[in-house]
């Protein structure tokens, strides 16, 4: 077994399974790579040897150097999600998952990144544990009643109806007539299920957060947000 790239309760990730996972995706993987906020370093996260990166060894790499050292990073959290999540669903006694493939080319919608930041985005695309463990999540949210009915109030624009839509109704105006959106009954499935996917996406974030907490990283493939290295990237 090579090296590993991460240590994942007390198991070793090889590094072969981060190279082989490199090689689906593209050199410059997704706009924006590991910088959204929910890509966030878990705290607590430490590298292998518990120390920061050498500044004066960074500050001698080209810039081609420095961003494959990024993408490594980054893939690396790609590969320990996958791992994580095939833990959780063994744990809840989930039927066994197909493996990550090591060959499919990595594909992620845009929309997706934007909403998932990459790395969720892209170990939601890898990882067929990681679908399952989200879907998992999401048929456990529950939707209060009160939930849905608020957000059909609160959002009267998204509910006209296509006739409203070519008059150009003001949902909010005083001419806005009942007859100009489409009824509670009938938006009510629609309302709750965006709500439940939303609540679900929230659960997963909160699970991966809390599951690589105690996640060890052996140099060079740290979380590409961690705050402790020269050339971290977390933007909002």
């Amino acid at each position: 077994m090579t090296e590993p790239a991460a240590v994942v309760q007390g198991e070793p990730v090889p590094k072969n399974r981060v190279d082989a996972f490199l090689e689906t995706v593209p050199e410059r993987p997704l706009r924006g790579a590991g910088l959204h906020s929910s890509a966030a370093p878990p705290r607590g996260a430490t590298s292998h040897d518990g120390e920061s990166v050498n500044h004066r060894h960074y500050a001698a790499l080209s810039a081609p150097a420095r961003a494959e050292r990024q993408r490594r990073r980054w893939a690396t959290q790609v590969v320990v999600a996958d791992e994580l999540a095939r833990r959780a669903v063994a744990e809840r006694g989930l039927p066994p998952v197909a493996e990550a493939s090591p060959t499919q080319l990595l594909a992620v919608a845009e929309n997706d990144v934007a909403d998932l930041g990459s790395i969720v985005a892209a170990a939601l695309t890898h990882s067929p544990a990681a679908r399952t463990l989200l879907t998992e999540l999401e048929a456990e949210q529950h939707i209060p009643e009160e939930a849905v009915q608020d957000y059909y109030d609160r959002n009267r624009d998204r509910f006209l109806t296509p006739d409203a839509l070519r008059r150009g109704v003001d949902p909010f105006g005083r001419r806005a007539a009942p007859a100009d959106f489409l009824p509670y009954e009938q938006a009510r499935e629609g309302i709750a299920r965006d709500l439940r996917r939303a609540a679900g996406r929230r659960a997963f974030f909160a699970w991966f957060d809390q599951a690589r907490a105690d996640v060890v990283y052996a140099a060079g493939h740290e979380h590409p947000g961690d705050p402790t290295h020269p050339d971290h990237e977390h933007r909002h």
